[in-house]
């Protein structure tokens, strides 16, 4: 393993589930999963974000190309969410490595 790949995990989201409000269920390609409430992202606004705080239209996600993404185009990087979910103890082991 070299330095780069030490610092942070290439992992996707493999799976999104709505759970009401801004939270999400998200499974992640290294055998993680978790739940994260996105009520932080939604109360710090901008353009991409407005239609995101209808909870419709929240609930809209689905993955693009392991990302999660909405109508609108706005996405969220997936290694960057797994390393906060995993910061703030938000995931859990469940199976094995997904290739």
């Amino acid at each position: 393993m070299n330095a780069q790949e030490q610092m942070f995990e290439l992992v996707d989201v493999v799976r999104v589930e709505p759970r009401g409000g801004y939270r999400l269920a998200v499974g992640f390609s290294d055998g993680t999963e978790g739940e994260r409430d996105f009520a932080d992202m939604i109360a710090e606004g901008g353009e991409m974000v407005e239609p995101l705080r209808d909870p419709a239209f929240f609930a809209r996600v689905f993955l693009d190309d392991g990302i999660l993404t909405w109508p609108n185009g706005f996405d969220i990087d997936s290694i960057a969410l797994h390393m906060d979910m995993k910061r703030d103890g938000q995931l859990r082991q469940t199976s094995a490595e997904v290739h």
